[in-house]
């Protein structure tokens, strides 16, 4: 008898998983929670037993928006509001170590910003090394760079750490024509082109995110990981979301 097809067998190797702030706190509401947080974790935990390279790319919306500041009149700067975002997603970031490892996992936190008591400076061949020997490697603090958002450092990370797919976890099951949640008719798409998602102005990451994905031909996975085990079905190449290629 011949073995049965395991239907989550990974179809990527190495893959660059995008988890905006929301996800690392309740809807609507700022800070961490813990169970969500755990939520993310056994997720992640799933795919890595099975074989795949992870790093995380994190927000930091659920703590702080650095464009919550720009408003004009403000006393905090605009670009002093990023660099506290960027420190907000590593909040994040020490975070989803902590459950990780709490389930046996080795994990390195990376940062673009330099926080040596509590991370790593981002360097590429070490991550890609950490990556190799089974660590999960999250991914903090942008680009580094004010006025940069996370879709951009997601998109730079991807193609920096030679990524097989960029997955955009988000709360929706993939990319719309308008706001499914303002208009009942709004049209979800199964596949897009680079191309459609620049000349409709698709809400998928934003637009220089796109541009780097494009030039390098690294596709996106945009999907729902807050149904159980989409994130396991994203990686085994289940038709979920919305895929963008050339």
């Amino acid at each position: 008898m011949s073995d049965a097809i395991d239907p989550l067998k990974p179809k990527y190797n190495r893959v660059l998983l995008k988890m905006s702030g929301e996800a690392f706190g309740h809807g609507g509401q700022s800070g961490i929670s813990i169970s969500e947080t755990m939520g993310i974790a056994h997720q992640i935990k799933r795919v890595v037993d099975r074989g795949v390279q992870l790093a995380v790319v994190v927000g930091g919306g659920n703590i702080l928006r650095g464009a919550q500041f720009s408003a004009k009149g403000e006393v905090i700067k605009e670009t002093t509001a990023h660099y506290m975002g960027m420190l907000a997603t590593i909040m994040n970031g020490l975070a989803l170590q902590e459950v990780l490892e709490s389930l046996g996992m080795q994990t390195r936190l990376q940062t673009a910003l330099r926080v040596d008591s509590v991370s790593e400076f981002f360097i590429r061949r070490r991550a890609i090394r950490h990556l190799e020997k089974g660590r999960v490697v999250i991914l903090s603090g942008g680009t580094g760079n004010p006025h940069v958002t996370t879709d951009t450092a997601a998109a730079l990370r991807g193609i920096e750490l030679e990524a097989d797919i960029i997955l955009k976890a988000t709360r929706v099951d993939g990319v719309y024509s308008d706001d499914p949640e303002k208009n009942p008719h709004a049209t979800r798409y199964d596949r897009l082109t680079y191309d459609r998602v620049f000349k409709e102005g698709l809400r998928v990451m934003d637009l220089s995110a796109i541009d780097l994905c494009a030039d390098k031909k690294l596709p996106i996975l945009v999907f729902n990981y807050k149904k159980e085990g989409n994130i396991e079905k994203a990686i085994a190449g289940h038709p979920i979301g919305t895929l963008v290629t050339a």
